[in-house]
């Protein structure tokens, strides 16, 4: 085996720790660009209908059929203890906890996520944002800022749709098809969900997730090489590290949630 040359370790070092420095960097900055974003919310309204228009039907689907197997799986799970009646409140819990935040991020960032990354690097690739800089017009601001204020007021959006319609389709399953009670089966979704601590959690994850997912997208996509292979590779690294970035935050946020 081949001994790695200390230089070339140093080198490999270096890259990451500026390719790390320049995301913290394009961060700070997106974040200090609320201001200007909002004060032109004609651009962010436009992102906005892109971005999550577009995601609904994916998201309603997606959001049914999951309500429609847990209905399915609770209902058979419940029926051994006796106690089929709290089926409502194992959808919900289920829905806005973590099944809905958690989806919606994965499916956000495969489906917006990928656009946005494909986007920004067609933009470089053809020099656009290098266009707008000689035109001293700022890409950052007028491009990234705001698609990124964008995904993140979509997502919770989306996320609440997601468990929306998954209750639904729980609903659907549970009492239409098996022949649960109706009046246990909301009683006890109402009863049982606090506002606060679990419709409220759900709410703080989903914001996170559309902090984490639509600032990778736009930073490989502004990252990317201006080639058609490294838009496309981009795209790809925004579907992988966005998710197990969700994956990762949502045991981090489920344990701080629930130890508190």
């Amino acid at each position: 085996m081949k001994a790695l040359h200390p230089a070339r370790v140093g080198r490999a070092v270096r890259l990451q720790l500026a390719g790390i420095g320049l995301a913290a960097r394009l961060f700070i900055r997106l974040l200090a660009l609320i201001g200007p974003s909002l004060r032109r919310f004609g651009l962010v309204r436009d992102q906005i209908h892109f971005l999550g228009n577009y995601s609904l039907a994916i998201i309603g689907v997606s959001g049914l059929f999951v309500g429609f197997v847990l209905g399915l799986q609770g209902y058979y799970t419940l029926q051994r203890y006796g106690a089929t009646e709290a089926l409502g409140l194992l959808v919900a819990l289920s829905l806005v906890r973590e099944l809905g935040p958690v989806v919606s991020a994965l499916l956000f960032a495969g489906r917006a996520g990928t656009s946005l990354t494909a986007e920004i690097g067609l933009m470089k690739a053809g020099e656009q944002l290098s266009a707008m800089e000689m035109m001293a017009v700022d890409p950052v601001k007028r491009v990234l800022a705001p698609r990124f204020w964008a995904g993140v007021i979509t997502l919770p959006l989306l996320a609440a749709v997601f468990s929306a319609v998954g209750v639904i389709g729980g609903w659907v399953v549970g009492v239409l098809m098996i022949g649960v009670d109706s009046g246990a089966f909301w009683s006890q979704m109402q009863g049982g969900v606090d506002v606060w601590a679990d419709v409220g959690n759900g709410v703080i994850k989903s914001v996170v997730f559309g902090f984490t997912v639509t600032f990778v997208a736009l930073l490989q996509g502004f990252m990317a090489q201006p080639t058609p292979e490294g838009v496309s590779r981009a795209t790809t690294r925004t579907v992988v590290v966005a998710s197990l970035a969700v994956l990762g935050l949502d045991f981090v946020l489920t344990a701080m949630m629930f130890s508190i």
